[in-house]
């Protein structure tokens, strides 16, 4: 019994280590992909190898006590009784105060160094929201959801708080987290907080809000669309521009007059139309993003419909949340759900 144990426990060990090596997340901070991910890499590789080092020498140590002072066969002596060694113990009082002294010295050059404002920053403002991202481009005139769009090998200077649908008191904090670019950073309600990424190549690089903030907490996901220089342009442009205008008559045409005459107008907004809401993200360009719903839905018309049919079932909240938060059952008929959704679609 006493071996079965062991073999069990060895295996459950070995399994411990070995199993989330061979994971292939997406949200990993041991691939990254950009400058300042790979400084944080940096500080934490050199604090895993000293770490190492130390549990390689003390365990080491230990085992070696137990060898050579292990009581021998026959031996029923008591081992002799020291009260201690103020020479020992001031060594390894001052060794390990050393090295932490000499891990301190690069954390604290890599905290300012990450903190500080690049030169020819990007910059975009990030508002945390239950449960979705709004993101603001200040000199380009741009208000987009859920995707953050960026240039490749430009660094960005991110200025992050947290709001709440409508200004209403439920205030949480979130934290922004897009492993693969960069750090971590806490999104405070009436507060704003920087953080700095930059993206080696083109590529999309999947983030998520890394604090509890509520129910649907794990729902509240994100992207960032890496560009090359000259894609990004031609996306501003795009984002710039009016949006799509449907057909006379047509579906979508329906749609519009369904989006306009309901209680959408009241919490989204359309560049050029009457709907100027400012609770849920601005559709101006919604086709034009590949997800929607806190980037957890892939935008195409199934999804699209479900989602429409009914809101909270899909992307459930707190049944004692403000009632501003998320998108409530409109009640819509499949007729305008069919209708309101080729007029979404048509919105690029």
């Amino acid at each position: 019994m006493r071996d079965r144990r062991w073999r069990l426990a060895a295996t459950g060990l070995v399994a411990a280590v070995l199993v989330p090596a061979c994971s292939n997340a997406p949200q990993t901070v041991l691939e990254p992909m950009g400058e300042y991910a790979r400084k944080a890499d940096r500080l934490w590789k050199l604090t895993f190898i000293i770490a190492v080092g130390v549990f390689v020498l003390v365990q080491g140590l230990v085992i070696a006590a137990i060898l050579k002072f292990r009581a021998k066969p026959g031996d029923d002596s008591l081992p002799v009784q020291v009260h201690g060694n103020p020479r020992l113990e001031v060594i390894w009082t001052i060794i390990p105060a050393l090295i932490l002294a000499g891990i301190a010295v690069p954390t604290v050059q890599t905290i300012f160094d990450v903190a500080r404002k690049p030169e020819g920053a990007l910059t975009i403002e990030v508002i945390g929201h239950r449960w979705w991202w709004e993101y603001r481009y200040p000199d380009e005139r741009i208000v987009t959801a859920n995707e953050l769009h960026i240039p490749a090998g430009q660094p960005i200077h991110l200025e992050l708080t947290a709001l709440e649908a409508g200004g209403t008191t439920d205030a949480v904090i979130h934290s922004f987290w897009v492993p693969a670019l960069g750090g971590k950073q806490d999104v405070v309600p009436g507060r704003v907080n920087t953080l700095n990424l930059e993206a080696d190549e083109p590529g999309t690089y999947i983030g998520q809000c890394a604090e509890y903030c509520g129910l649907s907490h794990a729902n509240m996901r994100l992207r960032v669309v890496a560009h090359t220089p000259s894609d990004f342009e031609a996306w501003v442009a795009q984002q710039q521009g009016p949006a799509g205008e449907p057909d006379p008559g047509s579906l979508a045409a329906e749609g519009r007059d369904v989006f306009m005459g309901s209680a959408c107008v009241g919490c989204h907004a359309i560049a050029g139309t009457d709907a100027r809401g400012n609770v849920g993200p601005d559709l101006t360009h919604f086709a034009s993003r590949q997800v929607f719903a806190g980037a957890i839905f892939e935008t195409n018309r199934e999804n699209l419909q479900r989602w429409l049919e009914d809101p909270p079932a899909m992307k459930p909240m707190h049944p004692e949340a403000n009632p501003a938060i998320g998108m409530p059952d409109l009640g819509l008929s499949p007729a305008e759900i069919d209708a309101l959704t080729e007029f979404l679609l048509s919105l690029r």
